[in-house]
């Protein structure tokens, strides 16, 4: 018994344009994919309105060695990868986070192709007790709810005077934020402060939110790391900024959102290998087991499986047969 291991021979990256453009996308869906041993990466992106794409974006395919790209995006840009136009070969595998449409395209086609993940609005969670910094707890808050209008911010705290705090510098620098509008309706709307009465209720807590991001801003994080049971990315410490995952740490920051971190996992290589069982049985293998077969076929009313099994005993009984005779 064994496995064999290969490369995805075609994989389709989405990076998004629309109210930002996101080169670090690119790196963190091509990089893995050139690791697993890809041999065709292909992005597709939509144009900025001059027609043309970001800069930025050419330059990290470059860099992560990527050299077919297409000036699409949306739904039709999944729609394209997954069945394939004149232009452009259909792919195995979709990843890459995206808008509503492209995400609900994504589930469409699953099945069809392989993808990553539905991934919705992004998202954070920060876990924090009497010793956080308020400050840099609500510029982490601001630093996903800038992303879009629908993303979720959360503090979960042991004190009252943090939830407070952190209340008040939100709406401070909310104030200078270039994109406000989007990340003040995510803070009306997806934002929220629980205070909890100790550690064990906000871990408790945090296990059923399944955040993508969460930040642990307690006294001593790693003492406590083994209660985090659902998150998608886990920052330990005042200074591990979730920033410096989004682009530096060297983890991917293509992660689980919606609570899906209960059953799923971040970006890796593993995404963009397939696996193939491989089985090699012997003669006397099959002679010593071959009555286990056909029972539990014959247990499961497969008559055909367990005489694919028999046609052979058969001709083991008639090969002993043969040998005592003689």
């Amino acid at each position: 018994l064994g496995q064999i291991i290969r490369p995805l021979k075609r994989a389709g990256l989405y990076v998004p344009g629309g109210t930002a453009a996101y080169p670090s996308s690119v790196l963190m869906n091509a990089i893995p994919a050139k690791i697993a041993g890809v041999p065709e990466v292909v992005i597709t992106t939509p144009p900025g309105r001059d027609g043309k794409i970001n800069p930025a974006i050419l330059v990290a395919a470059q860099i992560a060695g990527v050299k077919e790209i297409y000036k699409v995006g949306g739904a039709q840009a999944i729609a394209a990868l997954t069945y394939g136009t004149e232009q452009i070969k259909a792919v195995d595998k979709i990843v890459g986070p995206g808008n509503i449409f492209v995400a609900l395209a994504k589930r469409e086609v699953f099945g069809l192709v392989s993808i990553d993940m539905v991934a919705g609005p992004s998202e954070i969670a920060v876990l924090a007790d009497e010793t956080a910094n308020p400050r840099y707890i609500a510029a982490d808050l601001l630093s996903q709810a800038e992303h879009d209008p629908m993303s979720a911010a959360i503090l979960v705290t042991t004190s009252q005077a943090v939830a407070e705090s952190v209340a008040q510098e939100v709406e401070r620098q909310l104030a200078e934020l270039p994109r406000k509008e989007i990340a003040e309706a995510a803070i009306r709307d997806f934002g929220a402060i629980l205070v909890v009465n100790d550690l064990e209720e906000g871990f408790a807590a945090i296990n059923r939110i399944a955040p993508e991001h969460l930040e642990i801003m307690i006294a001593d994080p790693f003492e406590h790391l083994g209660k985090v049971e659902n998150a998608g990315a886990i920052f330990l410490g005042p200074y591990s900024s979730e920033p410096v995952g989004d682009y530096f740490a060297g983890t991917n920051h293509v992660i689980p959102t919606n609570g899906t971190a209960r059953f799923s996992s971040p970006l890796s290589v593993d995404d963009f290998i397939k696996k193939s069982s491989v089985v090699s049985y012997s003669k006397q293998d099959l002679r010593e087991n071959g009555h286990k077969i056909v029972a539990l076929a014959e247990q499961e009313g497969l008559a055909a499986h367990g005489r694919a099994i028999t046609e052979r005993l058969c001709d083991f009984d008639r090969e002993e047969q043969e040998r005592d005779s003689k």
